[in-house]
């Protein structure tokens, strides 16, 4: 369901969408126009692109900001910036998105998240993810939420299976939007259901 219940039973709209979530170190917000250096930077950085095709340039980043933006426009709600609370004001995005490719587990909610390298080892991505998590399952009523990353991603599916995420093998696909023969087509897919 993506709307909420009134007393009366009737469906209204999807539920208002948070603008801002928080932990005990993370704000995770709506993106700057500031932030936009720092998002090209790291995805320049070879080592936080290396399970990707290619680094960025930096027309392509500010694309993929834009294409983040619109998504939360469209949606309600998207990848968030994450800042570090009295620390690095923006240190990449952790958040939902809509998969726009068809593939067998298409229509979904993914969850994904992408940091500085400065930022990687402290535990960021599991305890931002764990909140949009709780988002997606309470706010968005999302009754599964999807991550997927290549197979040598040991550092991204160890987060997805902190979460609780559990692959199936037979769920593995070639990703649509990654040439056919590129040796990171071949994609693992985790999945989490609501408990409720």
């Amino acid at each position: 369901m993506n709307g909420r219940r009134t007393g009366s039973g009737t469906i209204v709209g999807p539920a208002r969408p948070a603008t801002e979530l928080r932990t005990a170190r993370l704000i995770l917000r709506p993106w700057r126009d500031t932030d936009r250096d720092a998002f090209a930077a790291l995805n320049a950085d070879p080592r936080v692109m290396e399970h990707f095709p290619s680094t960025l340039s930096r027309a392509e980043s500010d694309a993929g900001a834009a294409r983040i933006t619109a998504h939360f426009e469209a949606q309600g709600f998207g990848f968030w910036a994450a800042e570090v609370v009295g620390g690095a004001p923006f240190i990449g995005f952790i958040g939902l998105a809509v998969p726009s490719f068809v593939a067998h587990f298409t229509p979904c909610t993914e969850i994904g998240w992408r940091l500085a390298h400065e930022a990687w080892g402290l535990g960021y991505a599991t305890e931002g993810a764990r909140a949009v998590l709780h988002f997606a399952f309470e706010t968005l009523c999302r009754e599964e939420i999807v991550a997927m990353t290549a197979p040598a991603n040991r550092r991204s599916r160890r987060v997805m299976e902190k979460l609780g995420m559990r692959r199936d093998p037979a769920d593995d696909f070639d990703h649509p939007r990654i040439p056919e023969g590129h040796p990171l087509q071949r994609t693992v897919l985790y999945r989490l259901r609501a408990t409720r």
